[in-house]
């Protein structure tokens, strides 16, 4: 494909996407502002209370859409800002009360709101002139084709340029294609202005983003401190309950066969043969703790090869792409493998799907992988879920966690850890 060629895809691809994302942008900000704001306006009245938590996820999760779009359609990174609730969330109105009041002392919540008035107005502009820019030669193209014959008994006006006879339709011709050209160089910039202003509107200032980062850290290290205690506790109740009980049962065994040996050799022998199926069993055990830990293949070939094999064992038809010049720290590695294990467990336990796409790469000192399958959609982060876990973990090293998953589906699970490969 030639420069030119290349060119025009990619300014026809931005132009499509910006023409979808228009929608999104006038139909769902105007619908999704007017909902906030009249159910903030009712919680005086106490029926805000029960609809305005309801709203602001729906904002929460239209602005996160947005931020999923900016990174893999302009590799435009927007924070995550918003403070967590507590576990301990009552249920019921009082918790209601509690969710709504939380949400509303949330800057985040306010900048979404910002930023839906933004993104109906400048920003719906941006992505009229991103995809016009290209639709808008059309007309011209068909005015010299003969639709100028129309207006024959009165002017039409193609941008600048009065439309009435065979001449000043080519005239207009001329202007679209000189405006399609400025359009094949302006469609991907305007689009990923249109991604930079939703981040000038979504993100915290520095001040407020730093406090963010240290409460997150904070946050994040009492998290791993409580991983890291229950991922021992279920070390020693594997160990208690399968290796060790069955080498206990074993030495058991082993005295028997010796009391038997002289007394009666042929039990001594199937005694001796079910101590032997016993160590087998033992140690295939401990063989899938310690791949529980840290699996051989991942310390040994690297996160790509890892990937590869997790999803060679995937009972449902599974494609992979590995784009990585060098190998993360083993903390990091380990965290993106079992980020991806669990997700992929996730797939086939609640998905529906019949294939699934694993892309990971590392670009501008992010490592980034996405795991997209073509099921029945719904999935969220929540209290609970298993996302909820791998968002948790990736936490630990800063990294962060978005989901796409309209109902069904597709759903895209983007996750993205700052490291640097060696």
């Amino acid at each position: 494909m030639t420069g030119k060629e290349s060119r025009v895809r990619s300014a026809l691809l931005a132009a499509g996407r910006a023409f979808v994302l228009s929608f999104a942008s006038i139909v769902g900000s105007v619908t999704l502002f007017v909902l906030a704001v009249t159910s903030i306006a009712f919680v005086l009245l106490g029926v805000g209370l029960v609809t305005t938590p309801w709203v602001l996820e729906a904002v929460r999760a239209h602005a996160n859409q947005r931020r999923l779009l900016a990174a893999t359609w302009s590799d435009v990174r927007i924070p995550v800002p918003y403070r967590h609730f507590p576990q301990d969330l009552r249920t019921g109105f009082t918790g209601q009360v509690e969710r709504t009041t939380l949400m509303l002392k949330d800057p985040a919540t306010w900048r979404d709101l910002r930023w839906l008035l933004t993104d109906m107005t400048a920003g719906y502009v941006l992505l009229t002139l991103s995809f016009g820019l290209l639709a808008y030669p059309v007309e011209g193209l068909v005015l010299a084709a003969g639709l100028w014959r129309v207006f024959e008994d009165s002017t039409y006006w193609y941008g600048f340029v009065p439309v009435g006879d065979q001449w000043t339709g080519l005239a207009a011709a001329a202007l679209g294609i000189a405006i399609f050209h400025v359009g094949l160089w302006a469609s991907r910039p305007l689009l990923r202005l249109h991604f930079v202003l939703a981040r000038s509107a979504l993100a915290p200032a520095p001040q407020q983003e730093l406090a963010l980062r240290i409460d997150r850290l904070t946050e994040t290290r009492h998290e791993a401190v409580d991983t890291a205690a229950s991922e021992l506790r279920r070390i020693e109740r594997d160990l208690h309950d399968g290796a060790q009980a069955r080498l206990v049962a074993m030495g058991m065994s082993l005295g028997t066969i010796e009391a038997l040996v002289e007394k009666d050799p042929a039990q001594a022998k199937k005694l001796l043969a079910a101590a032997r199926a016993s160590s087998a069993e033992a140690l295939t055990e401990l063989r899938d703790l310690v791949r529980g830990i840290h699996p051989p293949v991942l310390a040994e070939r690297g996160l790509g090869d890892a990937v590869r094999a997790l999803a060679m064992r995937m009972p449902v038809e599974s494609e992979v792409g590995v784009e990585l010049t060098g190998r993360a720290g083993a903390p990091v590695e380990s965290a993106a493998y079992f980020a991806v294990s669990e997700t992929l467990t996730n797939v086939v336990k609640h998905a529906d799907a019949d294939r699934v796409w694993v892309d990971v790469h590392h670009a501008e000192g992010m490592l980034r992988i996405s795991v997209t399958d073509n099921g029945r959609g719904g999935a969220a982060v929540g209290a609970g879920s298993g996302l909820s876990g791998i968002e948790r973990r990736l936490g630990t090293f800063d990294g962060v966690l978005a989901v796409s998953s309209p109902a069904g589906g597709p759903t895209m699970v983007t996750m993205e850890i700052p490291c640097a490969l060696s």
